[in-house]
């Protein structure tokens, strides 16, 4: 499954941020959470709507966001 597939951009909701399933999680909310050192088991404790999956999803969108971002610098 592609992160396509579970990422939404909804402009009225959490302004427009990349959210997973329509919730009102971000990308960002989730990736700060593992910056912070939480396992995806506690993430996942703490927000049971989560999946592991979800979660991978949110990793694949930021490394296909930062792979674009270099592709555009380098491109110019």
């Amino acid at each position: 499954m592609s992160y396509h597939d579970l990422i939404t951009l909804e402009p009225d909701k959490r302004g427009g941020k990349p959210c997973i399933r329509r919730m009102r999680i971000t990308v960002y909310d989730v990736l700060g959470w593992l910056a912070a050192g939480m396992s995806v088991a506690e993430i996942i404790d703490d927000f049971p709507e989560l999946t592991e999956t979800d979660i991978r999803a949110c990793l694949e969108f930021a490394a296909d966001r930062d792979h674009r971002l270099v592709a555009l610098v380098s491109n110019t």
